[in-house]
């Protein structure tokens, strides 16, 4: 497993939650909290968020431009957000609550971060 910090590590938890509803709900309550395709499905989100360009500045998935699931699990992912958004205040209101700000913040595609920390860099 990756270690995740800051932003990322809560970004994790958030869909954690979201399938830990999601999964309850449809598969059922299991011994570890979540079934066998869904902790697939939150280590491989792991594996992605630890490969993500943005890093710490990652925006929500759902403002994001690049593609990191691959379209089966990208739908998978999908339908998990679309059942357990609406629960989420009930559910895990601080997590819920901290996605929303999550949402109105501006995206910085990598390729401009990139460039500006060249920016900073270059010699005056």
């Amino acid at each position: 497993m990756t270690k995740l910090t800051g932003r990322l590590k809560s970004e994790h938890k958030t869909l954690v939650g979201m399938t830990s509803i999601y999964c309850e709900d449809h598969h059922g309550k299991h011994p570890d909290g979540l079934c066998e395709s869904c902790s697939e499905l939150m280590s491989y989100s792991e594996e992605r968020l630890a490969k993500c360009p943005y890093g710490q500045a990652k925006p929500t998935c759902a403002k994001c431009p690049i593609h990191c699931y691959k379209k089966e699990k990208r739908e998978h992912v999908r339908e998990v957000m679309r059942y357990a958004g609406p629960r989420m205040p009930l559910r895990h209101p601080w997590q819920a609550l901290t996605h929303v700000f999550d949402k109105l913040r501006r995206v910085v595609h990598p390729k401009e971060l990139r460039r500006a920390r060249n920016r900073n860099r270059a010699p005056k």
